[in-house]
C-alpha cells in the first residue's frame, strides 16, 4: 500500500487542481494513475461533451443514458457557480503528468459498462426517489439540502472525510443499487488496476479519483495486498 498514494478530489474544486500539481511535481511518481477510461480522457482532453449515439443509447439502456445527462448537467451548472469546468481535476493530473514525462495509466471502468449495468441495477423504487429528489431540489434546494446531510458543503474545497463518509451512506440508504453500481463496483475495478500497475512498476504510483473512492478503494487495496 505504501507504493500507492490515493488523492481524493472534487471535480470542480481549484483546491483539488492544486493538490494535484504539487503532489505530482514534489514527489514525482513512476505512474499517476487516473479516475478516467478512454471515451471520456479523450472527450475532457478535447474540451468536447460525450457524445452517445441511438444505437449506443439502446446498448447502455434508457435509464443509464438519463442518468448521465442529467449529471452532465448538474456538474456544468456547478462548475460555473465556482468557475471552473468539470474533470479540471483529471485534466491537471494529465497534464501535470505529461509536464514531467511520467506514465499516465486509465484505470475507471468504460462508462458505457457502468451506464449499462447502472439501467439494469435501478429498481422502480429508487425511480420513484430519484424523480422526487429531483423535484425537492428543485422546490426547495435548501430544504433539500439539508434533509441530505448537505447543509455544510461548500463548492470551492473537497469535502471534509466525516462529510462525504455522511454523503456516501445517505447514497447507499437511499439508492443501493446506484451505491453498488457507482461506487462499489467502480471501487473494485479501479482498486485490481492499481494491483496490476503495482506489480508492472517498482515506483511510486499516485492515482487521482473522486473524493467518495478514496475510503473504499484503500480499503480493497489493503485486503487485495494481503491476498
Amino acid at each position: 500500500m505504501n507504493q500507492i498514494k490515493i488523492i481524493g478530489t472534487s471535480h470542480i474544486a481549484e483546491q483539488s487542481v492544486k493538490e494535484i500539481e504539487e503532489t505530482i511535481a514534489m514527489e514525482n511518481p513512476e505512474v499517476v494513475a487516473i479516475e478516467l477510461d478512454s471515451d471520456r480522457a479523450q472527450a475532457l482532453l478535447a474540451n468536447q461533451k460525450s457524445r452517445v449515439s441511438l444505437t449506443e443509447i439502446f446498448q447502455i439502456g434508457a435509464r443509464g443514458y438519463l442518468f448521465a445527462k442529467i449529471g452532465q448537467y448538474v456538474q456544468q451548472k456547478l462548475g460555473k457557480m465556482v468557475g471552473m469546468a468539470p474533470g479540471a481535476d483529471m485534466k491537471a493530473a494529465i497534464t501535470a503528468a505529461r509536464r514531467n514525462n511520467i506514465k499516465v495509466a486509465l484505470i475507471d471502468q468504460p462508462i458505457k459498462v457502468t451506464l449499462k449495468n447502472f439501467s439494469k441495477a435501478l429498481t422502480w423504487k429508487e425511480r420513484w426517489r430519484f424523480f422526487a429528489d429531483i423535484i425537492k431540489g428543485i422546490i426547495q434546494p435548501r430544504r433539500q439540502m439539508q434533509e441530505l446531510g448537505l447543509k455544510e458543503f461548500n463548492l470551492h474545497s473537497v469535502p471534509k472525510t466525516e462529510l462525504i463518509e455522511k454523503m456516501i451512506q445517505k447514497l447507499e440508504e437511499r439508492y443501493p443499487s446506484v451505491y453498488k453500481t457507482l461506487v462499489m463496483d467502480r471501487n473494485r475495478y479501479m482498486a485490481r488496476k492499481l494491483i496490476k500497475l503495482s506489480r508492472i512498476h517498482s515506483g511510486q504510483i499516485i492515482a487521482v479519483v473522486g473524493a467518495g473512492h478514496k475510503k473504499g478503494m484503500e480499503e480493497l487495496l489493503s485486503k487485495l495486498e494481503a491476498v
